[in-house]
């Protein structure tokens, strides 16, 4: 049974915040320090152990992301560098991989996140990291853009392995293409055929 309730502050629940972020780090200083980058990304764990699978690379976002709100949280500069480097070195073939609808998962966990701290003052002021952000955004939306199926006058935007896959998790990544939208990109096809995000 659940028992709502409904009065419950939220500075109620600071010391279970500050163990979850306490335990938050170490797990991401552990997987930074402990895996095997070079079997891909950290998908799920075996006994304990974050393994790589090889048909499937789309979690590598969550690491950085997770560490950009590692810094949120608790302004620990090794998970800003952790976040920065990992976004710099290891997350510019989810930008341009059209075989995955998981840019929404990599890209705005990583660019996004980064964009939005840098925007509200979280981070402190960089105007090439907030313009490096904002174009990987918009490339991530060309990419989901152009998945986009007419149907004649209608259409559809599919999830990948082509126009027959319809996994309905294709509406997480669709943030990106409203990203790409907010930030004004357009994006042209062959023959300057203008796709509309």
């Amino acid at each position: 049974m659940i028992d709502i309730q409904e009065k419950l502050e939220p500075r109620e629940l600071q010391t279970l915040f500050n163990s979850f972020w306490k335990l938050s780090g170490n797990k991401l200083q552990s997987i930074q320090q402990e895996f095997d980058f070079a079997k891909g990304s950290p998908v799920l764990t075996v006994n304990g152990r974050y393994t790589a699978r090889g048909w499937t690379d789309w979690t590598m976002g969550f690491l950085y992301g997770s560490a950009l709100l590692q810094y949120e949280a608790d302004r620990n500069p090794e998970f800003l560098e952790m976040a920065v480097w990992g976004i710099k070195e290891r997350m510019a073939p989810h930008l341009t991989h059209t075989g995955v609808h998981d840019h929404g998962f990599n890209n705005v966990s990583t660019y996004g996140n980064l964009r939005r701290l840098l925007k509200n003052g979280a981070i402190p002021e960089n105007e090439w990291q907030l313009n490096f952000a904002e174009l990987a955004l918009k490339c991530s939306a060309a990419v989901q853009a152009g998945r986009w199926t007419s149907t004649g006058s209608l259409g559809y935007i599919y999830s990948f392995n082509g126009p027959h896959s319809l996994c309905v998790d294709t509406i997480r990544t669709l943030r990106v293409l409203a990203l790409g939208w907010i930030l004004g990109h357009s994006v042209y096809g062959e023959n300057e055929c203008r796709i509309s995000l």
